[in-house]
């Protein structure tokens, strides 16, 4: 049987206009700003008129640690909201912004699959309105008056050995990484080593995703620390007096996007950071504006429930003062034997046993999300035809021995029809109200505390070990009044260690912390495990190589 493509699909979408989107939200037309027929700009100035009304209830969905077999997070949501669309629920979705990074490289787009897409799906993956350039226009605007307050006399007296601040651009390009500029003579600037992040792992996206208002998002870009006198003073964009034209060219950045799935389901598209390297989550403004527009807010966050959900609690809950009221975990029988031992060629053939052997890592997730944060849960199976009942019943008995629920889902193949059985699940946990959350640290704690309870409190780690130059750099922000802020973990997806290779439920594990980061801005640290790298690269056959474009601009080979 052949099967349509998920661009294929949502090109034979018939969308409705966005206006009347926005009209069954309650949106006035002159809080809309349109970009064409089908997406529009939400002015913050909504939140002013319903600032009195209460919030909605808000639902997590995160997953296990992926594997290459792929879980269909972003799709489970989708069908999620559709699914509670379909029940008669007031309901709205808040999700990233793709990266054209992972677009072009081996992990593809971000607006789901099957029938539940957000559309225009291929709009979203690709330059959406624009909110990305804005990001990274912003974060070199202030590179360049930094060196250039360095080439017309350094009257801050910066030391050029100890600039912390990168250049962006939203590519996988391992060429950037580490590079020396400035060459050429006295009129090209001062020859100095150099470096570019991806726009998505950037200080600024993060400020953009945590700012609630222009005054805001000024006061919090003033605040980021760009470099050190040679005295070992920080210096700020403030003292560059840069926050200003940053805060102008991300003036419509910081107004959440409006889209709509397959099914018409409103959906807020905005902020896109990475979770294996950034925060992972949407922004708190789209958060915000959803939890009032809509009675049911669906939102995710990046990756395992050890990166994405830990930082949506731990970073975004913390500063934002949210509160979830229940989970969805998504699990695929194909993953889990994954992590049983089973190669991706192997995936098909029924295999109940390494079923069994991968489930401890669905259920390291389990606990993180019940026991360790305090949010009642229900896991998700993306169902695959290949999976057996055998398989299923695997993962229904191992869940429910731990009280909680297994619900499939075939949102990929049906849509919202495909979602009702987890729905109902979300809508009973909601009901029951029994969401407690509890962070995995206080903010008095001191920075390496934090991250040692993380790593055994989260990861389930035994030991961490501090390079000797991560420690020293913890100990200085902790001298310079930093410690107070939350850490944020750079840290492979693909294990709840900072191993790749290690799937399942590793034990007895060292995490090292190689480098540490201050985001004051933002307001975290980062710290970098193994060898998480802030530039990916492209694969040997990058997807960009399958994308293309007709006469009509008709585009394919998006996924």
């Amino acid at each position: 049987m052949a099967y349509l493509s998920d661009i294929e699909i949502a090109q034979q979408a018939t969308p409705k206009p966005i206006t009347d989107i926005a009209a069954s939200l309650g949106l006035q037309p002159d809080e809309l700003i349109p970009y064409g027929y089908d997406k529009a700009k939400i002015r913050l100035s909504v939140r002013d008129r319903l600032q009195d009304k209460p919030n909605g209830k808000l639902i997590l969905v995160t997953a296990i640690t992926p594997t290459p077999a792929g879980e269909g997070k972003t799709t489970t949501t989708v069908g999620l909201g559709d699914a509670l669309h379909r029940l008669g629920k007031s309901v709205v979705l808040a999700l990233r912004e793709p990266s054209l990074g992972p677009v072009f490289g081996i992990k593809g787009g971000a607006a789901g699959g099957g029938y539940a897409q957000v559309i225009p799906m291929e709009d979203i993956n690709l330059h959406f309105t624009g909110d990305m350039h804005a990001i990274g226009a912003a974060n070199n605007l202030l590179a360049a008056m930094l060196d250039n307050h360095i080439h017309q006399g350094n009257a801050l007296d910066i030391d050029v050995r100890r600039i912390a601040w990168k250049r962006c651009v939203d590519m996988n390009d391992r060429q950037l990484r580490q590079i020396t500029d400035g060459l050429g003579g006295a009129m090209n600037g001062v020859p100095r080593e150099d470096g570019f992040d991806i726009t998505v792992a950037s200080e600024v996206m993060a400020i953009l995703c945590l700012s609630r208002s222009i005054t805001d998002l000024k006061e919090n870009l003033a605040r980021i620390v760009v470099g050190y006198t040679r005295a070992g003073t920080p210096v700020t964009a403030g003292d560059l007096k840069a926050q200003g034209a940053m805060a102008a060219l991300l003036k419509d950045a910081i107004q959440p996007n409006l889209v709509q799935t397959l099914e018409h389901t409103p959906t807020l598209v905005h902020g896109g950071p990475f979770a294996n390297i950034a925060h992972g989550c949407n922004s708190v403004t789209a958060t915000e504006l959803a939890l009032k527009l809509g009675d049911y807010v669906v939102t995710e966050a990046g990756f395992g429930a050890d990166l994405g959900a830990e930082k949506f609690f731990d970073i975004k809950c913390r500063k934002a003062g949210l509160e979830p009221a229940a989970a969805v975990i998504v699990a695929t029988v194909r993953a889990l034997k994954c992590h049983g031992g089973v190669a991706k060629a192997d995936l098909a053939e029924p295999n109940a046993e390494a079923v069994v052997r991968g489930i401890p890592n669905l259920l390291a997730h389990i606990e993180n999300i019940t026991e360790r944060f305090g949010i009642p849960a229900v896991v998700a199976i993306n169902r695959f035809p290949t999976d057996t009942e055998e398989e299923l019943a695997v993962v229904r008995t191992e869940c429910e021995a731990r009280g909680v629920n297994v619900a499939l889902s075939e949102v990929w193949g049906k849509g919202g029809e495909g979602g009702i059985e987890l729905a109902n699940e979300v809508i009973r946990l909601c009901d029951e109200g029994g969401a407690k959350l509890t962070l995995t640290y206080e903010d008095s704690d001191p920075l390496a505390e934090k991250i040692k309870k993380v790593v055994k409190s989260i990861y389930g780690g035994k030991h961490v070990q501090f390079i000797p130059a991560a420690k020293k750099e913890l100990d200085r922000l902790e001298s310079l009044g930093y410690g107070h802020l939350p850490v944020c973990m750079a840290k492979t997806q693909y294990s709840l260690s900072d191993d790749p290779t290690k799937i399942g439920r590793p034990t007895d594990f060292t995490v090292t912390v190689r480098d540490v980061r201050l985001s004051a801005g933002a307001g975290f640290v980062v710290v970098l495990t193994g060898n998480i790298m802030t530039m990916p690269g492209l694969p040997k056959v990058p997807a960009a190589e399958k994308i293309d474009i007709d006469e009509n601009g008709r585009i394919s080979g998006l996924f």
